[in-house]
């Protein structure tokens, strides 16, 4: 239990000061969000993906697993939603893409080091792929490519991979501002949660509570039979694994909301995903603790 308290408690106190101060006052995310989107993360995406001792030839097997883990969740969360006669844009989408940013990231950092970002930045990029074409094609039966080309997170991808394949080096002078906006991320991620959490209606907590329990199983079952026939290093296995043990991610609250696709019954799947992931990621922690 010494590994899991350190990492969890920082994660999980900062959603709780988001929760509480959203609960108290009149709290309007909405800049702070869009900022996030447009800057702050793609400054991380820059400053991770740009640096002298990160090569995506060397997180590229983790890349291929994560998405064969995100495509046989979704496999799995399909079966169960046609078996027990559920929606499938409302629940598969939920099961299939994680928390990978709000939480992923921190986590990461808080569980494995600063030098574990890179690793964490290539699963947050292949789970957002996947959720901005595959995700939105199962909630809207399209996908808007366009829109996709011009998202600053693909942008900043693009231009940080193009200093990884060339090796340049980033002038000191644009580097460092890049570096201090990168900063910002992990905290307003996780305090912008706690806020996202006053507003998520709870009346449909059965299906929630369904959710909390299959999301975490239809990816970890998967992510070990995957990890037999790929293999990665100790320490790209480990965060594969708490990649897959990731709650759902807030944005499938947000695109079933803007698509009117049960956006009530998705917000308590993410709400009460998330309220659980405290148990399933220190399971998971506990296992990684006693393996390496």
């Amino acid at each position: 239990m010494s590994i899991v308290f350190p990492v969890l408690f920082p994660i999980f106190i900062m959603i709780l000061i988001g929760y509480v101060y959203a609960k108290y006052n009149d709290v309007n995310m909405e800049t702070a969000n869009k900022m996030n989107m447009d800057i702050f993360i793609p400054a991380l995406l820059i400053d991770a993906l740009s640096r002298q001792n990160f090569s995506i030839l060397d997180y590229q097997s983790l890349a291929v697993v994560a998405v064969l883990v995100v495509l046989a969740s979704g496999v799995l969360a399909w079966l169960f939603a046609k078996a027990f006669k559920l929606s499938v844009p409302m629940f598969v989408p939920s099961m299939m893409f994680n928390n990978s940013g709000n939480m992923g990231l921190p986590l990461a950092v808080l569980a494995f080091g600063e030098h574990a970002l890179s690793a964490a930045v290539i699963l947050f990029l292949a789970e957002n792929l996947l959720h901005f074409t595959l995700g939105t094609y199962i909630v809207n039966g399209k996908i808007s490519w366009w829109n996709l080309l011009k998202m600053p997170i693909n942008i900043a991808t693009i231009i940080g991979l193009s200093f990884s394949f060339t090796h340049w080096e980033m002038p000191e002078l644009i580097y460092t501002p890049i570096h201090l906006l990168a900063q910002i991320v992990i905290p307003l991620m996780l305090v912008s949660l706690g806020v996202r959490m006053t507003q998520i209606d709870l009346s449909a907590w059965r299906i929630g509570l369904v959710g909390a329990i299959v999301c975490p199983l239809v990816s970890i079952i998967p992510a070990f039979i995957i990890l037999i026939f790929i293999p990665l290093d100790p320490i790209q296995r480990a965060q594969l694994l708490v990649f897959a043990t990731l709650p759902p991610a807030v944005l499938n609250f947000m695109v079933a909301e803007k698509y009117k696709k049960s956006p009530v019954e998705v917000a308590s799947i993410v709400a009460v995903g998330n309220a659980f992931s405290i148990f399933s990621l220190s399971l998971m922690l506990l296992y990684l603790n006693g393996s390496y």
